[in-house]
C-alpha cells in the first residue's frame, strides 16, 4: 500500500513536541566543514525523486562534482525522521511546512528549507456522507488524525464557510483506521489524505466538500538542512538542489526514460505504476526552479505561514509559547514573521536560484 507523508498521528507529534521541548536550543559551536552528510526522507509520492536519484547515480554525480558524499537514508516513519533530524542525526530531511516549524523550529534548531519540492493540490480531502454541501458539516463529528495537516485542512475548510472548529467536534482517528471507520453507518464525516481518500471517495454516499486544491499552495512538501551545516557547506545546498531539479525534470518525461524512472519510484513507494501515477496527479511539484523561486519569494507563502502558524500555537505545538510570534521566521528579500531575534525557520531561495539561473 502507498504510504503518505501525512501520518502523523497526534500521540507521534505530541513526542515530536516533548523532544523539541528537551533541546536546549540552537548550537553555540562555530559551523564546521565536513565532506560526509546524511538527508532522510519518508515515503511519499513528492519525495521519491531522493531514493530514485540515489538509485540512479545522480546522488553521487552532483556530490562527487563538489567533492563530497551525500547519503539519502529512508526512515520508515516519518514522524521519527524528522525527530532524528531535529535531534542531530540527520543533516537534512523530507519534511512538510507545518512539521518543519512545530518540531525542529519550534525545538529551537535553526533550519533552512532550501528546496520547496511540491504542494497538495487534492491529496488532502474533506468528506461529507448524504450531501455535498460543507455548511452540513456543522454540528457534526469529524474523523481525522488530530494535529495533523488533516486538522488543518478542517479548519480552513471551515473558514472558508463562515465557522471555527468549535462548530464541529474532532474525533481522533489513525490514518490506518480511517477508511473502516468512514465505512461505519455512524460516521458521517471525516477528513484523509490518498490513497485512504481516494478509497473513501468510493462509499456510498460520500461527498468531498473540500479538498486542498481548494487552498493551493498551503500544504507544502520541503527539503529542509540545518542552517549552520548548510553555512559551513554550501556544496551540500548546491548538490541537493542540482539532484532535485535533474530527477524530477526526468520524471516529468512523457517518453520511455520518464515512464521508467516513475515505475522505479512507484517500486520504491510500494506501489503500482498506477497508483504511483495517481498520486502525482494530486502533487503539484515545482520541477521548475524558476516556479519554485517565485513560491518561496512570493508574499503568499509569507500568509500561508501565518494560517500554519497560527493553527499550530492555537493547538499548542509550539512548547507553552505565550504567543504564535514566540517562533521567528525569516522569508527571502528579508522578510520576517514573528520573533526576528529567535528565527529557527528559513526560507533560502539561493540554491533553487542558482538551479534556475544555471549556475550549479
Amino acid at each position: 500500500m502507498f504510504v503518505s507523508v501525512r501520518n502523523v498521528a497526534k500521540v507521534a507529534l505530541m513526542a515530536g513536541t516533548l523532544l523539541a521541548v528537551s533541546c536546549s536550543g540552537p548550537s553555540n559551536e562555530a559551523p564546521k566543514p565536513k565532506s560526509e552528510f546524511n538527508i532522510g526522507w519518508s515515503i511519499y509520492a513528492g519525495w521519491m525523486p531522493w531514493p530514485y536519484a540515489q538509485q540512479a547515480g545522480i546522488v553521487k554525480k552532483w556530490a562527487d562534482k563538489y567533492g563530497i558524499k551525500i547519503n539519502i537514508v529512508q526512515v520508515n516513519d516519518y514522524v521519527e525522521s524528522v525527530n532524528q533530524y531535529t535531534a542531530g542525526k540527520l543533516d537534512g530531511v523530507t519534511v512538510a511546512n507545518m512539521d518543519a516549524l512545530t518540531i525542529p523550529a519550534a525545538g529551537g534548531k535553526d533550519t533552512s528549507a532550501i528546496i520547496v519540492g511540491d504542494y497538495s493540490n487534492g491529496n488532502d480531502g474533506v468528506m461529507l456522507k448524504g450531501s455535498d454541501d460543507l455548511k452540513a458539516i456543522k454540528g457534526q463529528s469529524v474523523n481525522l488524525v488530530e494535529l495533523s495537516v488533516s486538522h488543518y485542512l478542517l479548519a480552513r475548510a471551515l473558514n472558508s464557510v463562515g465557522m471555527k472548529l468549535t462548530d464541529v467536534k474532532t474525533v481522533n482517528t489513525a490514518d490506518a483506521d480511517i477508511v473502516g471507520a468512514f465505512a461505519s453507518p455512524d460516521v458521517k464525516a471525516a477528513v484523509a489524505w490518498n490513497p485512504q481518500l481516494s478509497v473513501m471517495k468510493g462509499q456510498a454516499g460520500a461527498h468531498e466538500v473540500f479538498s486542498s486544491a481548494d487552498i493551493p499552495g498551503e500544504i507544502l512538501d520541503l527539503l529542509c538542512v540545518d542552517t549552520a551545516t548548510l553555512k559551513a557547506n554550501p556544496k551540500l545546498g548546491k548538490a541537493l538542489a542540482g539532484i532535485w531539479y535533474e530527477t524530477v525534470a526526468l520524471m516529468q518525461r512523457k517518453d520511455a526514460e520518464g515512464q521508467k524512472a516513475r515505475a522505479a519510484m512507484a517500486k520504491l513507494a510500494g506501489a503500482t505504476p498506477e497508483n504511483f501515477d495517481s498520486q502525482l496527479s494530486t502533487t503539484y511539484l515545482y520541477s521548475d526552479p524558476k516556479a519554485a523561486v517565485a513560491a518561496a519569494d512570493s508574499p503568499k507563502l509569507v500568509t500561508t505561514m501565518t494560517l500554519v502558524r497560527d493553527f499550530s500555537f492555537s493547538k499548542g505545538l509550539f512548547n507553552g509559547a505565550t504567543s504564535a510570534d514566540a517562533v521567528g521566521m525569516a522569508f527571502p528579500g528579508g522578510k520576517t514573521l514573528g520573533d526576528a531575534q529567535n528565527v529557527t525557520l528559513r526560507f533560502d531561495d539561493s540554491f533553487m536560484k542558482m538551479a534556475a539561473d544555471g549556475k550549479l
